[in-house]
């Protein structure tokens, strides 16, 4: 049977010939979405056809119902085409092949991938909003769909270039797939009523255009702590090519994660104090991964005799394994200081003590892109209905910013003392102590 599947020319190269891996990332009005779950339909139609049985996957990070899914996508696109509507059988929650040997499962990754892997017969996993992926997951994504000719869509809006969909699928694609880049400007459907949101955008919102239209990495946070400091030290070139001092002393300063697939990112930054000034050197981020990562990555990079500064559950015990970030990185032959708890409002005093710090602050950019995108995306979370600020937004920027915070407040405690030892400006060569600032 021929039929006719209306699609953006861009994308018919996409969906043309075989491959495991199919994907479109781009902003707003590119028909991306849309597409990809007619695709799914078409997909789930070929397989039926040629006696396959199985299910069709469509996965999002996160989801708690089937209204936070893609399911009200994919119906419309099966409506939308009269063949494909005729091939269907469709219910308030599912969708099937009139013949019932392809159906849709509709999941959130975060909080199933376990029972991801239990699935049988994966013939098609679409993941829509892929950008914040963990790498963590694609880890276990990808051997899950293990059917024979079985496939993996993603589909995505760009936020950030330290992203691990990002990076998979963009800077070290896989060789059997298909990813473009698709814009509005592609779409020859764009409708007029986006046509008139997009011009009143580019009026009125332009530090967000190219990111909402343009499919650019997003560089403007509503409410982001920030983006004037950032900005600032941009114009003064305080953010550039920034070289260690080989006197002083290299800082790693740690916001600690845990191991395991829903664990927190552990971040470091390595800075060093020099005077009324700070040097920002590298950024570390990982995710799930245990002590010996990370020990290996500072080993690695020249950081082995680096001062590891924690912040105060440093001194606790990690959630898989019964010792302390800071018992097993004396252990591994670090020095180690802990920077006691801050204290209600912690968070925003961490924030505020950055503010100060900035512009005494340079940071070396080619090693930190993935700290600073951290730090551009560091915001408030607010609520709307009460017109609230809620403190910062804990999500995978708060990570890097944490840490960066972590860097100010202790250089903002010189003379104050932690774990039974002064902290300073350097190291004392005298003995064990510190230096006072």
């Amino acid at each position: 049977m021929k039929v006719k599947v209306e699609l953006p020319p861009k994308l018919i190269p996409v969906f043309t010939g075989e491959a495991r891996y199919r994907g479109a990332r781009g902003g707003r009005g590119s028909a991306k979405t849309m597409s990809f779950a007619k695709m799914t339909a078409v997909f789930a139609v070929r397989a039926a056809a040629a006696g396959r049985s199985g299910i069709v996957v469509c996965g999002r990070e996160y989801m708690n119902s089937l209204d936070e899914s893609s399911m009200a996508e994919v119906k419309a696109a099966i409506r939308s085409e009269q063949w494909l509507d005729d091939l269907f059988d469709i219910g308030e929650k599912y969708i099937r092949t009139k013949c019932g040997k392809v159906s849709y499962k509709f999941v959130g990754l975060v909080r199933n991938l376990a029972s991801l892997k239990s699935k049988a017969k994966i013939l098609l996993l679409w993941i829509d909003e892929a950008e914040g992926v963990l790498e963590s997951s694609w880890r276990i994504i990808t051997p899950t769909v293990r059917e024979h000719d079985s496939e993996i869509w993603v589909t995505w809006n760009p936020e950030i270039e330290s992203s691990a969909t990002h990076k998979r699928f963009v800077l070290n694609p896989p060789k059997d797939s298909k990813i473009i880049e698709l814009n509005f400007q592609d779409n020859p459907f764009f409708p007029e009523v986006l046509e008139k949101e997009r011009l009143e955008d580019l009026e009125k919102r332009p530090d967000d255009y190219d990111h909402v239209w343009g499919g650019a990495f997003k560089t403007s946070y509503e409410g982001a702590y920030f983006s004037k400091h950032i900005t600032k030290a941009r114009q003064e070139r305080r953010i550039g090519v920034v070289a260690a001092d080989p006197l002083m002393t290299l800082r790693a300063f740690w916001d600690i994660g845990g191991t395991g697939n829903k664990a927190d990112a552990c971040t470091i930054w390595i800075a060093q104090f020099i005077g009324s000034q700070i040097k920002v050197l590298d950024y570390y981020e990982a995710q799930g991964q245990p002590l010996a990562t990370h020990v290996q990555w500072l080993r690695k990079n020249g950081y082995g005799d680096v001062l590891c500064i924690l912040p105060h559950d440093g001194v606790q015990g990690d959630k898989v394994y019964s010792v302390s970030f800071e018992s097993a990185l004396k252990t591994a032959g670090f020095d180690v200081e802990v920077v006691k708890n801050q204290g209600t409002g912690a968070a925003m005093l961490r924030v505020e003590a950055v503010r100060r710090l900035f512009p005494n602050i340079w940071i070396n950019e080619e090693t930190t892109k993935g700290g600073m995108a951290a730090l551009s995306a560091y915001h408030e979370k607010r609520d709307e209905a009460r017109n609230i600020g809620l403190g910062p937004n804990h999500n995978w920027a708060s990570h890097g910013a944490d840490s960066f915070g972590l860097m100010c407040i202790s250089f903002e405690l010189p003379k104050k003392q932690y774990n039974g030892s002064f902290y300073g400006n350097e190291r004392s060569r005298g003995g064990s102590g510190w230096m006072g600032g």
